[in-house]
């Protein structure tokens, strides 16, 4: 082999392989390559007490709640919202230590799940009492007034039935849907206000060493676009915030819901060799994803090629402790004080749901 061919492959290796004798590189935003380990975390969906725990046994943070990583890369792959009472604490929490893991040689990266999108745009159907709470200040009542004013007047301009109407009980009615804390949370998650612009700040997909990972999941629609346009595509749509226009913030083939890599039959060879050049164009060897619940177990699917990473975390998914990390040795999971390699291939598979049930006896769903 020539010189030049050799170290050109040798180059191509430690960019997609990241071994971890080669140094952390940020290529861009959106790539990164030498990464020692990476621990990637799914959905938490508001459970604070359980994001700490997880946090814990990754050994991400200490008992004091600062960055005890050194220099791991965390991906959280969205969905930190909704369900539970405590997103804001937990995206505070994980704001600091992005400083701190910086300072440290890690890093914390915060993908947009489509959790996160619909709370900038206004869709609250999943937004538990305990969030809108969480940002009540002495001046609540006073912005509440303000904005049933506004929709009293809205309603007698546009409602004509309005004025037959029982007004103590429509209000009471209105104030579930607008609770105290509810103005000061809309503010919030403006794209101009703080979380917001902490949205519009993260990304969709980003590839760490010879990974992808992304909340919902590259489709073959979709699989036609770089990862910095995937992201630019959402936010695009999010400071649109049309429902009628279909795009990638809210298609269910888009990355925030697209659900195909956690549901294809894998044993389908048409959409197994589609997954195979979809890395071949992303130059990856694996996906992960989020938002598919998988009952617990962190799920290689497609010979470890996918990734099911949301274990269900949150107490609304069965508080679960599964979370993935990858090194140079592989891909093992972390269950607790537990860690179980992940199989290579899919004939691997029975073996290691048998370790994880061991590590989870009370896990129902598994042994079903």
């Amino acid at each position: 082999m020539k010189a030049s061919l050799f170290i050109m492959v040798l180059f191509s290796a430690l960019l997609v392989n990241g071994p971890a004798d080669a140094k952390a590189k940020k290529v861009d935003d959106y790539h990164w390559t030498g990464v020692e380990r990476v621990v990637a975390i799914g959905d938490l969906h508001g459970d604070y007490g359980q994001y700490i725990k997880v946090m814990e046994s990754a050994g991400l943070i200490g008992k004091n709640g600062k960055w005890s990583g050194g220099k791991t890369h965390l991906v959280q792959t969205g969905d930190i919202t909704d369900r539970g009472d405590d997103s804001r604490k937990i995206i505070d929490h994980l704001v600091k230590l992005k400083k701190q893991a910086n300072k440290k040689g890690g890093y914390v990266h915060l993908l947009i799940g489509n959790h996160e999108t619909m709370n900038v745009i206004g869709d609250l159907r999943y937004v538990a009492p305990g969030e809108f709470k969480a940002f009540t200040t002495r001046n609540s009542a006073r912005l509440q007034e303000m904005q049933w004013e506004r929709q009293r007047e809205w309603m007698q301009a546009n409602v004509p039935e309005f004025a037959e109407m029982d007004k103590v009980a429509y209000r009471q009615e209105w104030e579930k849907q607008v609770p105290l804390g509810w103005v000061e949370h809309r503010q919030a998650w403006s794209l101009n206000g703080d979380y917001g612009k902490w949205v519009k700040g993260n990304q969709v997909a980003i590839q760490v060493n010879d990974t992808i990972f992304l909340h919902g999941g590259i489709s073959e629609k979709y699989c036609k676009f770089s990862l910095q346009s995937l992201t630019d595509q959402v936010i695009e749509a999010m400071e649109i915030n049309d429902p009628t226009i279909v795009s990638a913030m809210n298609d269910p083939l888009g990355p925030v819901w697209y659900r195909g890599l956690a549901e294809k039959d894998e044993t389908d060879e048409v959409y197994s060799q589609t997954l195979d050049n979809i890395l071949k164009r992303y130059g990856a060897r694996r996906i992960v994803i989020g938002h598919t619940p998988t009952g617990g177990v962190v799920w290689p699917r497609f010979d470890q090629r996918v990734v099911a990473n949301d274990t269900g975390i949150a107490t609304h998914y069965g508080a679960h402790k599964g979370v993935l990390e990858l090194t140079a040795e592989g891909a093992t999971a972390i269950y607790g004080d537990k860690r179980i390699p992940l199989p290579v291939d899919n004939s691997g598979r029975e073996d290691y749901l048998l370790a994880v049930i061991q590590a989870d006896s009370n896990n129902g769903h598994l042994k079903q």
